[in-house]
C-alpha cells in the first residue's frame, strides 16, 4: 500500500480522488443551500399571501365574532389574534413592508420588538446528505395590524413545525456508492495517465542494459507520440556515438598493432640486455593498454544477445578457470537464482574482479548469497585495501592508486571500469569497502530475472 501511494499512479489517484470529492462536495453543498434558500423564499411568499387574505377576511367579520373566527381560520405558520399593540421595533421588516404594500391605504402594519417564543427554538434542516444541519432563516416575527375600522390585531409569523413523519433517510448507501464510483473513476484516469510514463521509464531502464533494444511504438496521445519519437531519436544518436567511438578505438588499435610489433622485433636486436628488457616491458604495457582500451569500448556496446543464466554455474566455471591458472581462489555459498544476461560479459566482469583480488591481495575469497530478490557476490582479498577517498576514483578509466601497484602487476587501470560497465548493463552495481578484518571486499549485486516484469 505504501509503495502504491508513493508511485506516480498512487499520487495521481489521490490527487484526482481528492479533487473530485472536494468539487462534488462543494457543488452538492451549494445546491442544497440554494434549494433551502428557495424553499424559505417560497414559504415567506406563501405566508405573505395568506396573511393578506386573513387580514382582509377578518375585517369583513363583525367585531364581536372576530375572535371566534380567528380561532378557526388560523393555520400553522401564521396566527392572527385580537389584542393590544406590542412595543414597536426600530424600523420595519421585509415582511411588514410587503404586507403593508399588499393591503394598501387604510391599514397600518408595524413590526413589534418582541418575537414569538417558537422563533428561538431550533428549527434545523439537513444538507449534504444529512452530514450538515443548518438553521431556518425564513420570516419569524410579530406584527401589529390596525384595521380600517380602528381595531388592533396581533399577527405572529411562525417557523415551520418539526413534524416527525417517519424514520430519517439513511444516506450511507448513497454516500458509499458515490465514493466507490468516484474512486473507480479516479483509478482508471490515473492508470491511463501514468501508463505512458511507465512505458517510457521502462524503456529508459532497458536502454541502460541494451542500447540496441527495439524502438518504442508511436501510439497514444500526440504528446506521448512526440515523447516516444524523441526517445527513439535519442537512442539512435547514443547508439551512433558509441558505435563511432568503438570503431575509432578499433581502428587505433589495429593501426598501432603493426608498428608496435615492428618495434618489438627491432628491440630483439638491442645489444644491451638490461635496456632491452626495460624497453620490451614498456612496449608490452603499451600493447596491454591498447587491448584493454578496446575491451572497454566493446563493454559499452556489445552485440551479444541476452539469455537465461545460472549464476552459480557461471561463478563456479570462472573460479575453476582461475584455480587452473594457478590463482588462489575459494568459492562458498549458492545464490540459486536465474539471471538474464550476456554470458561472455558476465564472465569478463567476474574474471576482472577475481583477477584484481589475486593481483593486489594474493587471494580471492568469493562468497555468493541471495538477498531480497537479488544475488550478492562478495570477493575479498588479503591486501592492504584502498583508502576511503580513493574508492570512488578507482572506477575511472586508467586511474591507478600508486605506480607500484599497477606496474608490477601489469594492470592498466581498466579492470574495475569494465566490470562496473558490465554490471550496470545488467541492472546491477559494484561497491568497494575495506573489510574490518583486513583486505578489500568488492560487492557485486545482480537482480534476479522475473518473467513478464
Amino acid at each position: 500500500m505504501k509503495a502504491f501511494f508513493g508511485s506516480m499512479t498512487g499520487r495521481v489517484f489521490v490527487t484526482l480522488l481528492l479533487g473530485i470529492l472536494i468539487s462534488a462536495t462543494l457543488t452538492q453543498l451549494a445546491a442544497d443551500l440554494e434549494r433551502q434558500r428557495v424553499i424559505e423564499q417560497q414559504r415567506d411568499q406563501h405566508l405573505l399571501e395568506r396573511a393578506e387574505q386573513l387580514v382582509m377576511a377578518t375585517e369583513i367579520v363583525p367585531t364581536s365574532a372576530r375572535s371566534v373566527y380567528l380561532s378557526v381560520a388560523n393555520r400553522p405558520g401564521l396566527r392572527l389574534e385580537v389584542g393590544t399593540p406590542q412595543p414597536l421595533a426600530h424600523g420595519q421588516s421585509w415582511f411588514a413592508r410587503s404586507l403593508a404594500a399588499r393591503l394598501g391605504d387604510g391599514y397600518r402594519i408595524s413590526s413589534a420588538s418582541g418575537r414569538p417564543a417558537s422563533c428561538d427554538m431550533p428549527h434545523q434542516q439537513t444538507v449534504l446528505y444529512g452530514l450538515i444541519r443548518t438553521q431556518w432563516k425564513g420570516a419569524c416575527e410579530t406584527l401589529n395590524v390596525r384595521l380600517r375600522d380602528g381595531e388592533e390585531l396581533r399577527l405572529s409569523v411562525l417557523p415551520p413545525r418539526s413534524v416527525f413523519t417517519g424514520p430519517e433517510t439513511d444516506y450511507r448507501t448513497t454516500i458509499g456508492l458515490f465514493l466507490l464510483s468516484i474512486a473507480a473513476l479516479a483509478y482508471v484516469v490515473a492508470r491511463m495517465t501514468t501508463r505512458p510514463l511507465k512505458v517510457l521509464a521502462r524503456a529508459a531502464q532497458d536502454l541502460g542494459q541494451d542500447i540496441n533494444r527495439p524502438p518504442l511504438e508511436l501510439n497514444g496521445a500526440s504528446e506521448i507520440r512526440q515523447a516516444s519519437a524523441a526517445f527513439n531519436a535519442m537512442q539512435a544518436r547514443i547508439r551512433q556515438y558509441i558505435l563511432q567511438r568503438t570503431q575509432m578505438l578499433a581502428a587505433i588499435t589495429h593501426d598501432l598493432q603493426t608498428p608496435l610489433t615492428r618495434m618489438r622485433l627491432r628491440l630483439e636486436k638491442v645489444a644491451d640486455t638490461e635496456l632491452q628488457e626495460r624497453l620490451i616491458g614498456d612496449l608490452s604495457a603499451m600493447q596491454e593498454m591498447v587491448r584493454e582500451g578496446l575491451v572497454l569500448a566493446r563493454s559499452m556496446d556489445t552485440t551479444e544477445n541476452m539469455q537465461m543464466l545460472d549464476l552459480d554455474s557461471l561463478l563456479e566455471a570462472v573460479c575453476a578457470d582461475a584455480v587452473d591458472a594457478g590463482q588462489q581462489v575459494d568459492l562458498k555459498g549458492r545464490a540459486g537464482i536465474a539471471l538474464l544476461g550476456r554470458p561472455l560479459d558476465l564472465r569478463r566482469c567476474l574474471g576482472n574482479l577475481i583477477d584484481n583480488a589475486v593481483k593486489y591481495g594474493r587471494e580471492a575469497r568469493v562468497c555468493v548469497e541471495r538477498i531480497n530478490g537479488a544475488a550478492r557476490v562478495r570477493i575479498r582479498d588479503s591486501g592492504p585495501g584502498i583508502p576511503l577517498g580513493e574508492q570512488a576514483r578507482v572506477f575511472d578509466p586508467f586511474y591507478r592508486i600508486e605506480t607500484s601497484r599497477s606496474r608490477e602487476s601489469g594492470g592498466t587501470g581498466l579492470g574495475l571500469t569494465i566490470a562496473r560497465n558490465i554490471a550496470e548493463q545488467h541492472g546491477g552495481s559494484i561497491a568497494l569497502a575495506n573489510h574490518p578484518d583486513g583486505g578489500l571486499e568488492v560487492t557485486l549485486v545482480l537482480p534476479e530475472y522475473y518473467p513478464n516484469k
